[in-house]
């Protein structure tokens, strides 16, 4: 039994905790209750663990997820996607990386296993680790056994001193959960660029030249960059920041 959902913007809440929200109508249909790991099937497949929906999106047949898991599943906002329910195997061990030089404290591992207790991973995965008010991106780069596993608490967790190479990580990390206050702004910004990137069949067909560039303007720190990189990491498109005085 499978279900198609169309893909919307996780809450502030849920960004990172590997969770998606489905409503109850979609859940019994799927036979599944909260915390059941299901497969979401986009370009690319990915898994995460259900939680019920919020009443105000009862019966909008939508799945909330996090930038996180869009990358994975090779989706973007409004895109459908099929969900069905899954089975994965315990981790017997896993290994995480950093995504730039750090140093961790004696027992940083048992802490980042007990953020991790239940999240559904493979290789590959991107996970944030909250440490005092701040999510710190790592990467898995090994699991045992191979595939997707589910992390607990008998899980053996690794970190490794060596951040992943730079040609692993392409793209900024910025999603579009992490903008906040600008929501009638960054719809706008994503109808001029990621409409004509990700669907450009669509102006060919209809005849119309997609725009060349988009200036932003407003003052420091009001979020232009932020929502450059997030528009970039979303499309799949290759980002190069260049400050005024370069």
């Amino acid at each position: 039994m499978e279900v198609e959902l169309k893909v919307a913007e996780a809450k502030g809440r849920d960004v990172g905790r590997g969770i998606v929200r489905i409503d109850r109508y979609t859940m019994n249909k799927l036979g599944i209750g909260s915390g059941d790991i299901v497969e979401i099937e986009g370009k690319e497949k990915t898994v995460a663990l259900a939680w019920p929906a919020y009443p105000e999106d009862e019966g909008l047949g939508i799945i909330r997820m996090d930038g996180y898991m869009r990358k994975e599943a090779g989706v973007g906002l409004g895109e459908p996607v099929k969900v069905r329910k899954t089975e994965v195997k315990q981790a017997k061990s896993i290994t995480l990386a950093p995504t730039e030089p750090i140093r961790f404290s004696p027992g940083f591992e048992a802490y980042v296993r007990d953020q991790l207790l239940g999240r559904p991973l493979r290789k590959g995965s991107r996970v944030g680790i909250s440490v005092l008010g701040t999510s710190i991106p790592f990467v898995v780069t090994n699991t045992n056994p191979s595939g997707y596993v589910q992390v607990n608490e008998a899980t053996n967790l690794k970190i490794s001193e060596r951040p992943v190479s730079e040609e692993k990580i392409v793209r900024p990390t910025v999603t579009y959960e992490d903008i906040g206050g600008l929501k009638e702004e960054l719809q706008r910004v994503r109808e001029m660029i990621e409409l004509p990137l990700k669907h450009p069949e669509l102006f060919k067909k209809l005849g119309i030249e997609p725009p060349k560039g988009v200036l932003l303007h407003g003052p420091p720190g009001t979020g232009k960059t932020l929502i450059a990189k997030a528009v970039a990491n979303e499309a799949d498109a290759y980002f190069i920041s260049i400050n005024g005085p370069e």
